[in-house]
C-alpha cells in the first residue's frame, strides 16, 4: 500500500499555485511590452495588386496580421482538427446550426473547452491537496474534465443543429402556403421568395434570403435551392425543394405544387407530434411506476404490518 505524505502534497500544491501566479504575471507584463517589426508581406504588396483595391485606389484591403501567439493557436487548432477527423459531419452540423462554417474554428473551440476542463481539474486537484482531502483517484480529474469539455462542445453543436432543423420543419408549412399565395397572386417564384424573405422572420426565411442573394450574384434558382436542400438536409424541406425544382424544369403550375407540399408538411408535423406525445406518455409512466405506486403500496401495507407487530387483531 502506497502512503502519501500530506506535507509533501501541500508543498507541491503551494508550489503549483505560486508558480502559476508568477507565470501569469510574467505573461501579462510581456503582453504590455511594445513590439517592433517590419510590415507583413501581404501589407507590402497589397498596393500593387489591383484586384484587391477599390476603383480609386485610396484604400487597400489586406488580411489582418497575426501575432505569434495567434499563429501558433491557429496551427494548433488545425492540427487538432486533423487529428480528430470527421470534417464532413462537423461541417454539416455547423451549417445546420448556422454557426461559423470553418471546421478548424470549431475544433479550436473544442480544444479550448478541453484545455479549460484540464485546468479546472488541475485547480480542483490543487485545492484538494491544500485542504488535505487528496485521494489517489483525484489524479483522474484533469483528463476526465478535459475529455468532458471536448465531448460537451460536440454535443452542444449537435443539439443546436437539431433544434434549428426542428424550427425549420415547423416553419415549412407556413412558408410554403405563403409562397403559394404569392404565386396565385401573379408573382414569379423569385419575387415570391424575396417577399417571403423580407416579410417573414425565422430560420427558414433567413435561408430563403440567402437563396435570393445567391441568385442575385449569378447562381441559378434551381442550383441555389438544391444547395439549400443539401446543406440543411431536412427531409421535408428536401422533398419540397425536389418537387419544386422538378416543377420548374417541366413547367408545372407551381402554386398547386406548393399547396400540395404544404399539406404534406402539415401531415408530417402532425405525425411527428403524435410520436412525441407517445414518447412523453412513456416518460410520464416513470414517476408513476417508480414513485407513486411504491408509495401507495407502502401506505396500504404499513398499517397492517404495524398492527401485526403490536399483536393487535
Amino acid at each position: 500500500m502506497v502512503r502519501v505524505n500530506p506535507l509533501a502534497l501541500t508543498q507541491l500544491a503551494t508550489a503549483v499555485v505560486l508558480g502559476g501566479a508568477f507565470g501569469a504575471g510574467v505573461c501579462l507584463l510581456m503582453s504590455l511590452t511594445p513590439r517592433w517589426g517590419a510590415p507583413s508581406l501581404s501589407r507590402r504588396i497589397a498596393p500593387y495588386i489591383r484586384d484587391v483595391t477599390d476603383p480609386r485606389g485610396t484604400t487597400v484591403w489586406a488580411p489582418p496580421a497575426l501575432s505569434g501567439g495567434a499563429t501558433a493557436w491557429a496551427a494548433l487548432r488545425v492540427r487538432f482538427a486533423e487529428m480528430l477527423g470527421g470534417t464532413e459531419g462537423v461541417s454539416r452540423r455547423l451549417r445546420q446550426a448556422a454557426w461559423s462554417p470553418e471546421v478548424a474554428a470549431f475544433r479550436g473551440r473544442q480544444l479550448a473547452w478541453g484545455v479549460g476542463g484540464v485546468l479546472a481539474g488541475g485547480g480542483l486537484l490543487v485545492g484538494l491537496a491544500l485542504t488535505g482531502r487528496f485521494i489517489p483517484g483525484a489524479v483522474l480529474l484533469p483528463p476526465v474534465l478535459g475529455l468532458a469539455g471536448v465531448v460537451g462542445c460536440d454535443l452542444w453543436l449537435t443539439r443546436a443543429a437539431r433544434r434549428r432543423t426542428g424550427r425549420v420543419e415547423e416553419e415549412l408549412p407556413t412558408v410554403l402556403e405563403f409562397l403559394a399565395l404569392c404565386l396565385s397572386a401573379g408573382e414569379g417564384l423569385l419575387d415570391s421568395l424575396r417577399r417571403v424573405g423580407t416579410v417573414g422572420v425565422g430560420d427558414l426565411t433567413a435561408e430563403l434570403r440567402a437563396v435570393v442573394l445567391a441568385v442575385g450574384t449569378g447562381s441559378s434558382l434551381q442550383d441555389a435551392l438544391t444547395r439549400l436542400s443539401s446543406d440543411l438536409q431536412v427531409p421535408a424541406l428536401s422533398r419540397s425543394i425536389d418537387h419544386l425544382v422538378a416543377a420548374i424544369d417541366r413547367g408545372a403550375p407551381l402554386a398547386q405544387v406548393l399547396q400540395a407540399q404544404a399539406g404534406d408538411a402539415r401531415e408530417d408535423a402532425r405525425r411527428i407530434l403524435i410520436e412525441q406525445a407517445g414518447r412523453k406518455e412513456i416518460v410520464m409512466l416513470i414517476p408513476l411506476v417508480f414513485l407513486i405506486l411504491p408509495l401507495s403500496v407502502l401506505f396500504a401495507v404499513f398499517p397492517g404490518v404495524f398492527m401485526l407487530r403490536l399483536g393487535v387483531g
